[in-house]
C-alpha cells in the first residue's frame, strides 16, 4: 500500500482537514468574517508586510497591501496579510544591519509555520529587502517582491537635494562654517517630501533594482515613486501574478539561478549601485544554494560602465530615473552583457521583458557607447590588509586617490573617532589615510554604515573634500568618497586591520586591486601576539549574532542560517 497522497495545495494541510484539526484551522479565521468557500483549495497567498511607523520608508505599505489583495482575489486566490520585523534605517540603533538576519528568521519561520502557498513580499527600507528575500528563499515557495518605491525628489531653495547624499554634503558645510545650523534644520522637511525610501541611488533603490534584475519582481518595480498610482497598479498586478505562480509551481529557486545573480551584479555596475548590494546578494545566494563569491563581483561587474546619472555618483534622483525609463531602459542598454534567457516571475524571460524598453532622457540614462562613467562597478581589493577582500565603489571616489600611499591616522572604534575627529590638534593632512577599526560584523556589532567617515573640520576649511578612508564597516549607499569598506577579516576577528598603528604606511591601488600595509610579516606577527579580542556580548540576540555571524566576504549571514529547510509543513499539536 502506497503512502497517502499529498493535498493539491500546501494550505490544504491545514484547511482541507476533517475533524478537530480542520475545525481549529478554519473556525478562528472565519471569526474574521471569511466565507467557507475561501477554504476550498484555492491558493492561499501570504502578504509579508514590513509596515511600521518606526520605518517611515515603508509607511505606505498598509495601502499597498490592499492593492495586492485586490489582485489576489481577482485571480481566485485567498490573501492573508501578516507582519514581520520592520527594519528602518533612519531610526534603529545601533544599526539595522544587526537585525537583518533576525528579521530573515522571522520571515522564514512565519512562512513555513503558516498555511501559505505563495508569498508577496512588501519591502522598502534598506534591510527589509534582503531580510525578506533571504527568509523567503530558505522556504522556497512561489514568491513575488513588491518594493515600496522612492519618495518624491527633495528640493531646497530651488535646488534638488537627495536623501542621505544631501545630508552628508550639508553636514560637511555646517562643520566647515559654510552653512548655518538654522538653514540645515530648514532643509530637513525639504529633503523628505513624501512617503517612500531614499530617492537617491542608495541602498534602498539599489536593492529594489536588484529585485527587478534578479527577476523576482514584475518589470518597473525599481523606480516607480511610492506615492505614484502606478506603484499601486504594480502591487495589484503582483497580487494577480502570484496566484498564477502557485498554479505553475514557479518557486524562488527557479528564478534565483546563477544567471540571475550574474545579471544583478552587472546591473549594479550600470546603475552605480550601493556597495551594500555585495553583502546582501552574497547572503541571498547562500540561502538559495547558488555559489557566489566576492571575486564574482569584480570579475563580472567591475569593468562595466555606469550609465545612470543619479546621486550620489551623479546629478539626478529616482523620480527622474523613473520618468527616463527606469531599470528596463538600463537593462536594454547592457543587454549584450546579460543572460537574456533568465526566467522572471511574470513568466517571460528577462530578454522578453526589456526588448522594447524605451529611454526618454539620455542625460539621466546614458547609452552604452556614451556612458556616464567608465569602469564603475564594485572593485574588490586584496592584500595583507584584506586577505579575504575589501570593496570600493570607484564611481563615487576621487580619481586622483585611486592610487595612493599615505600615513595612517587610526581610530580604534567609532567612539574614538567621534571623540577626536573635530579636534584641530589631530595630526592629519590631505595625504593621510583614515583607518577605522572594530566596526565590522562582530565589532560594532552589526557592521554599521560608518565607513564614510566625515573629514576633520580643519581639512574642510582648507577646501579638502576627500581623502582615503579604510574600515571594516559599511557605508550608506547614499554616501560618496574614496572609501574602502568591508575589510575582511575584520579587526574584531583578529584581521590585520586590528594591527594598524598611527604612522604606518598604507598603499591603495584600485587599478591593481591591491590594499597593502607596509609592514613585514615579522612585525605583524609581533603585534598579533599583543592583540586581545573584545569580550562577546553576554546575552540575547547580540550574543547569538556575534557567535555565529560570518565575515563580510561571505555575506555576514549567520552560519546556522546558510541554506534552507524548504516548505515542508510542520507537525501540528492539536
Amino acid at each position: 500500500m502506497g503512502s497517502p497522497k499529498k493535498p493539491l495545495r500546501r494550505s490544504q494541510e491545514w484547511f482541507g482537514r476533517e475533524g478537530k484539526q480542520g475545525f481549529y484551522y478554519r473556525s478562528w479565521l472565519k471569526g474574521l468574517g471569511l466565507p467557507n468557500d475561501l477554504f476550498d483549495g484555492r491558493p492561499v497567498i501570504g502578504i509579508c508586510n514590513t509596515w511600521s511607523e518606526l520605518t517611515p520608508c515603508n509607511s505606505s505599505f498598509r495601502e499597498l497591501a490592499e492593492h495586492v489583495k485586490r489582485g489576489v482575489y481577482e485571480a481566485g486566490g485567498f490573501p492573508l496579510e501578516f507582519p514581520v520585523m520592520s527594519l528602518g534605517e533612519t531610526q534603529i540603533r545601533p544599526t539595522a544591519m544587526l537585525f537583518r538576519n533576525l528579521a530573515s528568521m522571522d520571515v522564514e519561520e512565519s512562512i513555513r509555520a503558516n498555511p501559505i502557498d505563495g508569498v508577496v513580499l512588501l519591502m522598502g527600507c534598506d534591510k527589509t529587502t534582503p531580510s525578506l528575500l533571504m527568509g523567503a528563499a530558505s522556504v522556497n515557495l512561489p514568491t513575488v517582491g513588491v518594493s515600496g518605491g522612492p519618495s518624491l525628489s527633495g528640493n531646497w531653495r530651488g535646488q534638488p537635494i537627495g536623501s542621505g547624499t544631501g545630508v552628508i554634503r550639508m553636514s560637511e558645510m555646517v562643520r566647515a562654517g559654510e552653512l548655518a545650523q538654522e538653514e540645515f534644520v530648514e532643509a530637513e522637511a525639504c529633503m523628505q517630501r513624501s512617503k517612500g525610501s531614499c530617492m537617491t541611488m542608495g541602498t534602498a533603490s539599489t536593492m529594489a533594482s536588484m529585485v527587478e534584475a534578479l527577476g523576482i519582481s514584475l518589470p518597473e518595480n525599481a523606480a516607480i515613486p511610492a506615492v505614484d498610482s502606478r506603484r499601486f497598479r504594480l502591487a495589484h498586478l503582483s497580487g494577480r501574478r502570484i496566484v498564477e505562480m502557485v498554479h505553475e509551481d514557479l518557486r524562488m529557486s527557479k528564478i534565483l539561478t546563477r544567471a540571475a545573480f550574474e545579471n544583478a551584479i552587472r546591473t549594479n555596475a550600470a546603475i552605480g549601485g550601493s556597495t551594500n548590494a555585495v553583502i546582501h546578494l552574497l547572503a541571498l545566494a547562500g540561502r538559495i544554494g547558488v555559489e557566489l563569491t566576492l571575486d564574482d563581483w569584480d570579475r563580472l561587474g567591475s569593468h562595466l560602465p555606469c550609465l545612470v546619472n543619479l546621486k550620489p555618483s551623479g546629478d539626478y534622483l529616482m523620480e527622474d530615473f523613473y520618468y527616463a525609463g527606469g531599470l528596463p531602459a538600463v537593462l536594454r542598454e547592457i543587454a549584450p552583457h546579460l543572460d537574456l534567457g533568465a526566467p522572471t516571475v511574470n513568466g517571460r524571460t528577462l530578454g522578453e521583458n526589456i526588448a522594447e524598453a524605451p529611454c526618454w532622457n539620455r542625460d539621466v540614462i546614458r547609452s552604452a557607447d556614451a556612458p556616464f562613467k567608465a569602469d564603475a562597478g564594485i572593485a574588490v581589493l586584496r592584500g595583507n590588509l584584506a586577505p579575504d577582500g575589501a570593496v570600493i565603489k570607484p564611481s563615487a571616489a576621487s580619481p586622483h586617490l585611486l592610487q595612493h600611499r599615505g600615513r595612517a591616522v587610526v581610530f580604534e572604534d567609532i567612539e574614538d573617532f567621534k571623540a577626536r575627529i573635530d579636534d584641530d590638534a589631530l595630526d592629519i593632512d590631505e595625504t593621510c589615510v583614515m583607518v577605522l577599526k572594530n566596526c565590522g560584523p562582530r565589532g560594532y556589532p552589526g557592521m554599521a554604515e560608518v565607513g564614510n567617515m566625515p573629514l576633520p573640520p580643519k581639512l574642510l576649511r582648507q577646501g579638502v573634500t576627500d581623502i582615503v578612508r579604510i574600515s571594516d564597516a559599511r557605508m550608506s549607499g547614499t554616501a560618496y568618497g574614496t572609501v574602502v569598506l568591508h575589510v575582511s577579516p575584520e579587526a574584531a576577528a583578529g584581521g590585520n586591520l586590528a594591527l594598524v598603528h598611527d604612522g604606518d604606511i598604507i598603499e591603495l591601488d584600485v587599478p591593481g586591486r591591491r590594499l597593502h600595509l607596509d609592514l613585514s610579516d615579522e612585525e605583524l606577527a609581533r603585534r598579533r601576539a599583543e592583540w586581545k579580542a573584545a569580550p562577546v556580548p553576554e546575552r540575547g540576540w547580540a550574543k547569538l549574532y556575534v557567535e555565529h555571524v560570518q565575515q563580510a566576504h561571505l555575506g555576514a549571514d549567520l552560519d546556522i542560517l546558510v541554506g534552507g529547510s524548504g516548505s515542508d509543513v510542520a507537525r501540528d499539536s492539536h
